[in-house]
């Protein structure tokens, strides 16, 4: 990226100016990035976790395959998902409240009795699905979060950051330069000055 300036004063005090804010910013930005890569790798774990949870609990009802076709799934479902939004590193990410379910009425002398067991084993796998949804969610948005801080921070780091002192470090040099050559100019003036006036006496 190509840093436009002049070489004047004022471009050069703007450009100090802008170096400054990067290179202050720059420490709470890495600081960020950090932040939320460490919460990035909770949510996967977590959605692991949960997967892994899912499974064994499905794999642990498999045995009760046959009862399952005899359950009459309109009995619940699930009514709502209670949530609210919590700011991680600045990054507005979704948490799970409550999950809210509807039971229909039912008989109690004319369904079998595992009815409200397999109830409460529907509850607790739809809870389980529900959270694990969140959690991807939340990884999916605190890892886009993080890739762009990164690309933030690569681009102070390896671009503004030099570009700008680098721009800076050539306006001084020709500056500089410039002072030299007209206290060069002054002294040759001065000589000559001089030279004219040993002459006229």
């Amino acid at each position: 990226m190509a840093i436009n300036f002049q070489y004047n004063k004022t471009s050069l005090q703007k450009l100090e100016k802008d170096l400054k804010v990067r290179e202050r910013a720059l420490p709470t930005i890495k600081s960020k990035e950090s932040a939320l890569r460490v919460e990035v790798k909770r949510a996967k774990d977590e959605v692991k976790r949960l997967d892994l949870q899912l499974e064994q609990s499905m794999q642990s009802y498999d045995s009760m395959v046959a009862l399952w076709g005899e359950f009459d799934t309109s009995l619940i479902r699930v009514q709502d998902v209670r949530m609210s939004v919590k700011k991680i590193a600045g990054v507005m990410t979704p948490v799970l409240e409550g999950v809210d379910f509807e039971i229909a009425s039912f008989s109690l002398f004319n369904t079998p009795l595992w009815f409200l067991d397999g109830m409460e084993l529907i509850k607790e796998l739809a809870k389980v699905g529900i959270e694990r949804e969140f959690y991807a969610r939340k990884m999916h948005l605190l890892e886009y979060a993080r890739k762009k801080t990164t690309q933030k921070v690569n681009l102070f780091e390896k671009v503004q950051v030099p570009g700008y002192a680098d721009a800076i470090r050539k306006i001084k040099r020709f500056m500089e330069d410039e002072e030299n050559l007209s206290k060069s100019a002054q002294k040759i003036v001065k000589s000559r000055q001089q030279n004219i006036e040993e002459e006229a006496l």
